[in-house]
């Protein structure tokens, strides 16, 4: 019951907070339409560079990523966000998102040539459902906390580990909201805008793609709140202050 108690009033604070910042940064909506193109123009352009490209997709995403991490950060941080802020937040966490990358392309590789080849077709989405479980907190902890790369991995892993109900609860309601919206499943674990394909595949379109980038801009707020109210304190000691 304390868990359940502790949900509900951890989550009620972090939504009203959430909105709220939403609100004062509403900008940050239209980020979606950036990322969405400057995505598509990289994926036009890369195979020009032939081997090279894999390395040019890979860093120049690492920059979006960053970029949008980092306004996530000046929003929960400071509550506001400004032109510099977008000039700046591509190189703010450009190194730790390329370095966490490539731990995630040898963790693939591993899986691919060791793990899937013994193992049946049929948990192969179990697999992939674990990975996108344990490692869901990797982005709100590559711009909350000061830590290396591996150290990072290996906190975002144990955050889930002590948080799997309190932070779980919240992100599966938050998520299937996000697919009323739009239809569209998020599998990724670094998700920096929704798919503008939406206003083509969806019988109200523009509408469509509005809701569900606004839903998708406070959902992330909303994790950025919670990661931190999470990460910076106990069950007990939030059961405690709920008191005064």
């Amino acid at each position: 019951m304390d868990i359940l108690n502790d949900v509900l009033y951890t989550n009620k604070k972090v939504a009203i907070t959430a909105f709220k910042a939403l609100m004062s940064n509403w900008l940050i909506i239209f980020t979606g339409l950036f990322y969405f193109f400057a995505t598509i123009l990289l994926y036009m352009i890369a195979p020009a560079f032939g081997i090279l490209g894999g390395i040019l997709s890979a860093v120049v995403t690492s920059a979006l990523i960053s970029n949008y991490l980092y306004l996530l950060n000046k929003v929960v941080r400071s509550g506001r966000i400004n032109l510099q802020d977008f000039k700046d937040g591509f190189t703010a966490y450009l190194r730790k998102v390329w370095v966490i990358f490539f731990f995630g392309y040898v963790a693939s590789m591993g899986l691919n040539y060791f793990v899937f080849p013994i193992l049946p077709m049929a948990l192969y989405p179990l697999v992939s459902l674990g990975t996108i479980i344990l490692f869901n907190a990797l982005p709100e902890s590559i711009y909350q906390k000061y830590y290396d790369p591996w150290e990072t991995v290996t906190y975002a892993i144990e955050f889930i580990k002590e948080n799997v109900i309190e932070w779980g609860i919240p992100n599966i309601i938050l998520l299937g909201v996000m697919y009323l919206f739009t239809g569209e499943i998020l599998r990724g674990i670094f998700n920096y805008y929704v798919s503008i394909i939406t206003i083509f595949t969806s019988p109200f379109g523009v509408v469509t793609y509005l809701l569900g980038q606004l839903w998708f801009s406070y959902m992330m707020i909303y994790r950025g709140f919670l990661f931190e109210t999470l990460s910076t304190s106990t069950r007990r000691k939030r059961l405690f202050m709920r008191e005064f």
